[in-house]
C-alpha cells in the first residue's frame, strides 16, 4: 500500500479549493448557482432571473457544466439546469449567505 506524503495530500486539497474558488470569481456563476439550488432550470429560465446575454450565459453554464458544478439532460429542444456538486452550493451558499448578513 503505497503512502500518501501530508503535504503532497494537503497541495491536492488547496488546489482543488482554488480551482472552485475560481469558478466562483464571476458574480454571474454566483447568481446561476444562486437560482439553481432552488430547482432544476432551463436556459429561458435562468435568463428570467440572471441579467445576462443568452451567449454569456450560454459560456458560464458551460464553465460551470464541465467542472461539474452543474449537471443538465435535455428534454426536447430544451436543456435543464441542476446543482451537480452539492459541496460547490453549499460554499456558494455559505459565503454569501455570511455577506449579505454582515452588510
Amino acid at each position: 500500500m503505497a503512502h500518501t506524503n501530508p503535504s503532497t495530500a494537503a497541495n491536492q486539497v488547496f488546489e482543488q479549493a482554488a480551482e472552485l474558488f475560481g469558478l466562483m470569481s464571476a458574480p454571474i456563476r454566483l447568481h446561476i448557482i444562486s437560482e439553481l439550488c432552488r430547482g432544476e432550470l432551463n436556459v429561458t429560465q435562468l435568463l428570467e432571473r440572471v441579467a445576462a446575454t443568452q451567449p454569456n450565459m450560454s459560456q458560464h453554464l458551460a464553465t460551470l457544466y464541465r467542472a461539474g458544478v452543474v449537471a443538465r439532460r435535455r428534454d426536447g429542444s430544451q436543456i435543464y439546469y441542476r446543482i451537480g456538486n452539492d459541496r460547490a452550493a453549499a460554499v456558494c451558499r455559505a459565503v454569501c449567505v455570511d455577506i449579505a448578513s454582515s452588510t
